[in-house]
């Protein structure tokens, strides 16, 4: 029987016209789809991923791959990543999806600032989610065809257990904090939600915070652990962009280069967006199947806040101080913080001392706060002063003793925050602010501080936890009550004791001081089977000396000062001047 080879042609062009197309890889599809709003983005419009980022997607796309962790640092755009990508599982993969942000706030910025505006802004999304009217928030919870979208707090178990999901996006997972009560780690919790399911997809990012605490370390070197390697435009070997290949004369950042490791030659940042560009992935452990790492830094950023010499520039104002150059690490390298300031023991505090004292305050110091501590029968109080860079100088170390519930003692408080210091420049320095520890004499930190707080005199309260600020507020008994992140603070004076000198000492103060300043240390225990870093008390020694310049240090940030106009008013004998009185009569409104 013969075929009429036009019916034939007929036949398979319906047949194609039935088949369905062909599905673009996740990348491509995130390119084509979605949109970004101004409100996100310095370049609206069609999102363009670049290089490094499209296997990445691409992974997330994956069906082979269950996991992947990214390690990461900032100005890589990992979060209009994850929006594009989930943008792709509720448009063509509709399956339940769970996000996890380490704080409520975070997560309503997500969903308000981020997500909506973006889906708002790209056509085949823009009337994909609804509010889950079954949800306790519908603003943190939203329905698709399908599937549905949770938002929630790393440190609100609870809303963990509630939701179970296919999709796991865990955001920033080295600030969750692992709280006492708890179930467990909270991105364990997480991924348990996912357990039901055996085509789950879980992503994991972060930047590192600290190296042995880390779980964004964790899962990278648990994953098949992938470098971004560039070409060398001069010996065309590919490698890996490290901070130790970047150079710059000397004082000169504006000259910084990425030296080639294999044949040393000089690139200039003109050239970064096209060698990375022609960039490409590599797996240093390729027997992990199942489980994608990818380290993201700026070092191969193209944004132009991430150029080579703005580094550099940021390096050299950050390698000041340990509390600098951590974030630096952090958010710039994507580098953990690996354990400088766990203790003080091999710190030199006499080459940290000056010719200063509580008579003689040094010509640098523009603003003095002052840290209290209550014992059962003395108040200690430390004096710092600060300087327009924000180095510290600890001028003295005062005990006050008396019961502190005997009125006479608080006098007596009240008579030293009161002192005066004549300062080199001609002019009197005083107290701008003081934090003083309630503890278990609330009641009376409360009636000293209470009628004080317009002077800056607070009573304070130590709340544990490394991701929490340094200063917060709540409200206690009609006062305002200074929060103190402890745990932060007192890391940040080790680091800074431990490296450089932007903190110096009186000559006036003892060995025994310095024992207290070097009385805690940082250790690793496990709570539920997770790592975590606690401050420990070392058998034998006091630590108040280390309480009272952690509330000086704490103090600092009640004092917002134009620190030219203080310098310039301490030049002055006479003292500031003074703002006229303005009389406002109500008759004159009449």
């Amino acid at each position: 029987m013969t075929v009429d080879p036009r019916l034939a042609q007929m036949r398979r062009d319906a047949l194609q016209a039935f088949r369905p197309p062909a599905k673009l890889a996740l990348a491509d599809w995130i390119q084509a789809s979605v949109f970004l709003p101004s409100s996100i983005a310095a370049q609206p419009g069609r999102m363009r991923l670049w290089k490094p980022q499209i296997e990445i997607a691409n992974s997330i796309g994956d069906d082979t791959v269950e996991r992947v962790s990214i390690l990461k640092s900032a100005r890589v755009g990992a979060t209009q990543l994850m929006v594009g990508t989930l943008g792709h599982f509720v448009e063509n993969d509709p399956s339940p999806v769970l996000c996890v942000v380490p704080a409520e706030a975070d997560a309503r910025h997500l969903m308000v600032s981020v997500i909506e505006p973006t889906f708002q802004e790209s056509p085949s999304l823009r009337a994909a989610l609804s509010e889950d009217t079954a949800g306790r928030d519908t603003m943190l919870h939203r329905r698709f065809a399908g599937g549905s979208l949770s938002i929630v707090s790393a440190r609100a178990p609870r809303n963990l257990r509630a939701r179970t999901a296919r999709i796991l996006f865990a955001d920033e997972i080295d600030a969750y904090e692992l709280s006492a009560g708890t179930e467990g780690d909270p991105v364990e919790l997480a991924m348990r939600r996912t357990m039901t399911f055996g085509n789950r997809r879980i992503v994991l990012a972060s930047t590192p915070v600290d190296a042995e605490t880390s779980r964004i370390l964790r899962a990278y070197e648990q994953s098949d652990q992938r470098v971004f390697e560039v070409p060398c435009p001069h010996c065309g070997q590919f490698s890996e962009i490290l901070w130790a290949d970047i150079k710059w004369d000397a004082d000169k950042p504006e000259t910084a280069h990425w030296r080639c490791p294999s044949c040393e030659g000089r690139v200039e940042d003109r050239h970064k967006a096209q060698i990375v560009a022609a960039g490409r992935w590599r797996a240093l452990a390729p027997h992990v199947e199942g489980h994608r790492g990818y380290k993201l830094t700026s070092l191969t950023s193209t944004l132009p806040n991430a150029t080579w010499p703005k580094l550099a520039a940021e390096f050299l104002q950050a390698k000041r101080s340990p509390t600098t150059l951590k974030p630096w690490l952090n958010t710039v390298l994507g580098e953990a913080w690996r354990g400088e300031g766990d203790d003080l023991d091999s710190t030199d505090f006499a080459a940290l001392q000056r010719p200063f004292n509580m008579e003689t305050v040094p010509e640098d110091s523009l603003v003095l706060t002052v840290g209290g501590d209550v014992q059962k029968d003395r108040v200690e109080l430390t004096y710092t002063g600060w300087t327009a860079d924000g180095d510290m100088r600890v001028l003295g170390h005062v005990p006050i003793w008396g019961d502190p519930t005997d009125a006479e003692t608080w006098v007596e408080v009240e008579d030293a925050l009161r002192r005066q210091f004549r300062h080199p420049l001609g002019g009197v320095l005083n107290v701008d602010a003081a934090v003083i520890d309630s503890g278990n004499w609330a009641d009376q930190v409360y009636d000293f501080c209470r009628p004080r707080t317009a002077r800056r005199v607070l009573p304070g309260k130590g709340v544990s936890g490394f991701s929490r600020p340094s200063l917060a507020f709540s409200s206690s008994r009609k006062v305002r009550l200074a929060l103190i992140g402890v745990d932060g603070v007192k890391l940040a004076l080790h680091q800074r004791l431990a490296h450089g000198e932007t903190i110096l000492f009186s000559e006036d103060l003892s060995g025994d001081y310095f024992d207290q300043i070097r009385a805690e240390r940082l250790v690793t225990k496990f709570s539920r089977g997770r790592p975590m870093r606690v401050w420990e008390v070392i058998s034998g020694r006091r630590n108040e000396a280390l309480d009272t310049l952690a509330y000086s240090y704490a103090a600092r940030q009640l004092v917002g000062l134009d620190m030219e106009r203080r310098e310039s008013d301490l030049a002055r004998k006479d003292g500031p001047k003074k703002a006229p009185t303005v009389v406002k009569s109500a008759w004159l409104e009449r």
